[in-house]
């Protein structure tokens, strides 16, 4: 009952919203509100439906650890950020999972992020610390022929601060978060420094330097278990050895609704991360039309993880491996299910733009970025903890080299009914992984025993039109040419024979059309429909691997995704707020999936084809700033949708069933009290509905480790200004310690604390 109370009270909130607008209304204060201010920092003729928080909004509301930390109360969002400084915090938007990573573009200033070499490789959120943040918005659907093909689902533009004098600020933040799993009870802690420096010069040079220092540890990520049969039986224990008497084992309920073993936290399951960011921005004007900007950005990391056995033998001592019976049943703990790793990471960015700034006529832009990960070297032991800290045989995995680069230039102009742009935009994706056998697992050096990589380039030429073709009247049309190439895919195995792949390329063409009508002063409607392509990646296309406890089944004959999306959009707009609707529906061909299978060890991952998958959905936002009591203001937004696998040749019993990981019903609303300047209190409430992770449906009971279950989290921050400058925070993520997992487990009740002092 309170699941299903919980949309219908949203749906409320949002009526009253309309409620107190209207009441408040006064033509003589009528003005436009877009839900969040989101376009302040974007193109002001893009056909997307935008979100977003400015830096202010963000220091009243959240308690922002990490950058992504900016997105989670987004309409139809869902970042997967398993802890603080998780490098793996992937996107997931209205029609996609957080697995499906490349339908999300992420940019920083114009500079792209959005890191496509693996799996599970996030955006580079490193490159920005929350410090710098001026604005965090998105861009819902491939509406706009402006951005790459990646945008089929969502684009996310951070924006980060410019000096106009000479300005800087410190910031220290710290978290203690409790957590309690199969009766393993502990606090893990993290601590966050940042400082930041800028000034303009009357030369027209400006400059800002930004530092930032991370220190964090994770809740157990993940946990070695055996599944019984559908009769509740275990598989018997194989291999010769003496069978430990023990106790511990924690049994419980699989995703599947099998009995299930749990025997630890295992596979590096506690991440001790210490990072550090660097990044210096140079800028100079050339009088008053032309502005340049260079930036160079520095990333280390040092992660180092551990396991923990629940295992006791008689004397109390604990077991890792082996045979092990706790007098019911018996099971074989192989060596490898709790070996611990370490990785080591640094990463460096370049970006330069310029752009002119004519006050008639045509104007141009230019932006490019290059990536590269100059060293990565995992590490992972060949038995399990505590031996493994005395060295032994092990295996490395080595991505030096790997990286990616970035070209966009247009020109526009803007005239009096037309704003016409056109443009190319070109990047680059360069895989090089090694995996490699070790005599000391701590040592990255020693005999490669495979090797996988390969490239992949995109050339794209755009243009698009936003014509003011009659008195309220508003259309965007669009086309983009994009031409994609794989080339250098290879498999080399030592010793055996190597896998070379033929190049490939494929071309796309993309039309964009928007229409939108203003009905009067507050009452927008915008209908749009547009083509998209998504190309395969390079990890989708060549990453086949076997390291450790994953195997990852690639495709180099990978079609496309196509996508064919419709939005129709209402919004409209009061004195003290706003309120909009829109109805949306994407339907994408050949949908690229990789689907992991975690009821095997070691877990096995195929890249594949979904034949067709069409979502449809209604999304809400609303916004008020006064809600009948001085000082106290709201935002809301809740989003149904349904995700339907419609053809899927490979795997029929997937038919008609729910695509993975996108919930019926996604809500956020949040509450702000602010009756003056020196403090303000904000509590939020995000819910997002269960899913499921298999494409069959199969995995059911959800709200368990190893599913992806409902999110019912509440935050409050409480934020003092008691001086120009000068502020505290006081906060708690998760104050109701709701269990919830995307596989992994999430944090439980989080304490927060900063300290900020801006000058």
């Amino acid at each position: 009952m309170l699941n299903t109370l919980r949309p219908l009270t949203m749906a409320i909130s949002l009526a009253l919203f309309t409620h107190y607008a209207c009441a408040e209304d006064d033509d003589s204060a009528l003005h436009t509100v877009t839900v969040n201010s989101a376009r302040s920092t974007l193109d002001r003729d893009l056909p997307n439906t935008v979100a977003g928080r400015s830096q202010e909004e963000l220091r009243q509301q959240q308690n922002v650890f990490n950058p992504e930390d900016a997105l989670r109360n987004l309409p139809s969002m869902t970042i997967r950020k398993r802890y603080s400084g998780d490098r793996n915090a992937l996107v997931g938007g209205r029609s996609f999972s957080t697995t499906q990573a490349p339908r999300a573009l992420v940019y920083m200033d114009g500079y792209l992020l959005s890191n496509f070499l693996g799996r599970f490789d996030a955006p580079r959120w490193n490159m920005i610390a929350p410090e710098e943040m001026a604005r965090a918005e998105v861009l819902y659907g491939p509406f706009s022929a402006l951005y790459p093909g990646n945008s089929i689902g969502t684009t996310i533009a951070m924006t980060t601060s410019r000096p106009s004098t000479f300005s800087g600020a410190v910031r220290i933040a710290g978290q203690d978060q409790a957590y309690d799993q199969y009766g393993g009870k502990d606090h893990y802690r993290n601590y966050q420094a940042s400082a930041l420096l800028a000034d303009r010069l009357a030369s027209g040079l400006w400059y800002k330097l930004m530092i930032n220092h991370q220190d964090a540890t994770s809740q157990p990520m993940g946990y070695y278990t055996v599944t019984a049969n559908a009769d509740g039986v275990f598989p018997a224990a194989s291999g010769s050895g003496p069978v430990t008497p023990v106790s511990g084992i924690v049994y419980d309920t699989s995703a599947f609704g099998t009995r299930r073993a749990v025997f630890g936290a295992n596979a590096g399951a506690i991440d001790h991360t210490i990072q550090n960011t660097a990044k210096l921005t140079l800028g100079y004007d050339i009088g008053s039309t032309v502005s340049t900007e260079a930036m160079f950005a520095w990333w280390g990391n040092d992660s180092t993880t551990r396991n923990q056995t629940f295992l006791r033998d008689s004397a109390g001592n604990a077991v890792w491996s082996g045979k092990v019976s706790d007098g019911a049943n018996t099971f074989a703990i192989p060596a490898s299910a709790f070996i611990p790793y370490t990785r080591d990471e640094r990463h460096a960015m370049l970006g330069f733009s310029a752009r002119t700034r004519n006050p008639s006529g045509w104007n141009g832009n230019v932006i490019v970025s290059a990536y590269r990960v100059l060293d990565d070297r995992q590490r992972n032991a060949g038995m399990a903890d505590p031996l493994a800290a005395n060295g032994g045989a092990g295996t490395a995995v080595v991505r030096d080299g790997s990286g990616f680069e970035s070209l966009d230039a247009s020109i526009n102009r803007a005239g009096a009914n037309h704003h016409l742009t056109f443009g190319v935009h070109a990047d680059t994706y360069k895989l090089k992984q090694s995996t490699r056998a070790t005599a000391d697992w701590r040592d990255a050096s020693g005999a490669e025993t495979q090797f996988v990589g390969g490239e992949t380039r995109i050339l794209a030429l755009y243009g698009q039109d936003a014509w003011h073709f009659a008195p309220g009247w508003h259309a965007v049309l669009g086309l983009r040419a994009e031409s994609w190439e794989a080339s250098d895919g290879v498999q080399r195995l030592a010793p055996g024979a190597n896998v070379n792949y033929a190049r490939r390329s494929e071309q796309a063409w993309s039309p964009k059309l928007s229409l939108a009508w203003d009905a009067d002063d507050s009452t927008t409607l915008r209908l749009s429909a547009a083509r998209g392509t998504r190309f395969g990646t390079v990890a989708e296309l060549f990453q086949g691997t076997a390291a450790g406890s994953s195997i990852i089944v690639n495709d180099p004959n990978l079609k496309p995704e196509r996508s064919t999306a419709l939005e129709l959009a209402a919004e409209q707009r009061y004195a003290l707020g706003s309120v909009r609707a829109s109805l949306f529906q994407d339907d994408v061909r050949d949908t690229i999936w990789s689907q992991l299978n975690l009821a095997v060890f070691p877990n096995v991952t195929n890249v594949q084809n979904v034949g067709r998958v069409r979502t449809r959905g209604l999304e809400l936002a609303g916004q008020i700033d006064r809600l009948g009591v001085q000082g106290l203001s709201a935002e809301a937004n809740i989003a149904y949708g349904k995700a339907t696998i419609l053809e899927n040749d490979n795997y029929l019993p997937s038919v008609g069933k729910n695509w993975p990981r996108v919930p019926r019903v996604r809500s956020a609303t949040t509450l702000v009290y602010a009756p003056g300047e020196l403090w303000s209190l904000a509590a939020t409430y995000r819910y997002s509905g269960p899913q499921f992770n298999e494409i069959n449906n199969a995995d059911y009971n959800t709200d368990v480790y190893g599913a992806i279950s409902r999110v019912r989290q509440l935050d409050a921050r409480l934020l003092l200004k008691p001086s120009k400058g000068m502020e505290f925070a006081l906060g708690v993520d998760n104050l109701n310690n709701n269990k919830a997992y995307q596989m992994h487990p999430y944090p439980g009740r989080t304490l927060f604390a900063e300290v900020r002092y801006a000058f």
